[in-house]
């Protein structure tokens, strides 16, 4: 199996060679099947020959056109935060994907850390899981993670993130490129929001924003940086990032881009000496932590880092006897921050005006 940054390399473009070029036509064959498939579903919806269930409460969708690690997470900590703080009671509807049955999965246990007054329904049916948890916990707003190809539950207002280390999926659906769905489906995003954008400058940021002008013309548009704040570890325990600074650090993660792991690192400061990569959602094993740690020992390396999604997996202070922190992400706009607000209290205040009409 191809690690996620080998796939990239592959689909972009960036591995040359006779045997790469021949990977990306077998990848090119088994894409047409793939989003026939998608535009079949889709014109399905758009034409209403498919059903649309609403679930009696407002439902804020995030979701991304391309497979995972856009910083989907992020955005649904703080839409819930944002909610809650105006007095909202709020609860979070997700898929649950690689959960084991009866469990959360690494997102929503990451979610749980920061907010653990929220409810949080996860299976594979959306709209049940959205009933249920108006039957349990009678939220007032649903926040749809990772919502935006799950069209069965209507939702009030779509918010779909693009990461700017690859906005628009290599130009392909998958499995020829990372896109979920021909790029013409982002024209039903209400909002769309260019997430690290900060490793872009503001030219290149203005190209991608005239495209999704062209191919959503009626989303609006915002940019966030997803900045690293603290350390956090297993125990709940916190440091500065500032102490990062000049360290031999090994990383791991198992996330959609590992990419973008890759960038936030870079700005701690830090030095990486020993890097690995696992599939997104993967479940680590003792021996493959044993071997992080290992690898992380072999490297001399003072500290071993991951994302707070893969912490989650890890609960262990340590690998090896070498210390073991998640870089905490905090989510920062750059541009749209107001937009975004007053199309959430539009979408809430419309609902209720349809709602009693």
């Amino acid at each position: 199996m191809l690690s996620p940054s080998t796939f990239r390399n592959l689909v972009s473009g960036r591995r040359r060679g006779i045997v790469a070029t021949l990977l990306r036509g077998l990848l090119r064959g088994a894409e047409e099947p793939y989003r026939w498939a998608v535009s079949y579903r889709n014109r399905r919806f758009d034409r209403g020959h498919a059903t649309v269930h609403r679930v009696g409460v407002p439902v804020i969708s995030v979701g991304n056109l391309t497979l995972g690690g856009t910083g989907k997470t992020p955005m649904v900590r703080w839409l819930a935060s944002h909610l809650a703080g105006h007095g909202l009671r709020i609860a979070l509807v997700s898929r649950g994907y690689g959960a084991a049955d009866g469990s959360l999965n690494d997102e929503a246990r990451e979610l749980a850390l920061d907010l653990p007054d929220v409810p949080h329904a996860q299976n594979r049916d959306r709209v049940l899981a959205a009933r249920q948890v108006i039957e349990q916990h009678a939220p007032e707003v649903i926040v749809l993670d990772d919502g935006f190809q799950h069209r069965r539950l209507g939702r009030d207002l779509d918010i779909v993130l693009l990461d700017a280390l690859e906005p628009f999926g290599f130009e392909h659906v998958f499995p020829r490129g990372t896109l979920r769905e021909p790029l013409a489906g982002l024209a039903r995003a209400a909002v769309v929001c260019l997430s690290r954008a900060d490793v872009l400058p503001a030219a290149e940021r203005e190209v991608i924003r005239h495209r999704v002008a062209q191919l959503a013309p009626r989303a609006l548009w915002c940019e966030l940086a997803h900045a690293p704040s603290r350390l956090i570890n297993s125990s709940g325990a916190t440091r500065s990032l500032a102490e990062l600074a000049g360290r031999r650090v090994a990383a791991f993660c198992a996330i959609g881009n590992p990419a973008g792991f890759r960038h936030t690192l870079a700005n701690t400061g830090a030095e990486i000496v020993a890097w690995n990569e696992f599939p997104d959602h993967h479940t680590f094993s003792s021996d493959e932590l044993a071997a992080i740690g290992n690898m992380a020992a072999a490297s001399r390396a003072e500290v071993i880092l991951c994302t707070q999604k893969d912490l989650v997996k890890a609960s262990k202070p340590d690998l090896q006897a070498i210390p073991l922190w998640a870089v905490a992400i905090e989510m920062q706009f750059l541009a749209g921050r107001e937009a975004l607000t007053s199309s959430l209290a539009e979408s809430l205040s419309g609902r209720a005006a349809r709602d009693e009409g």
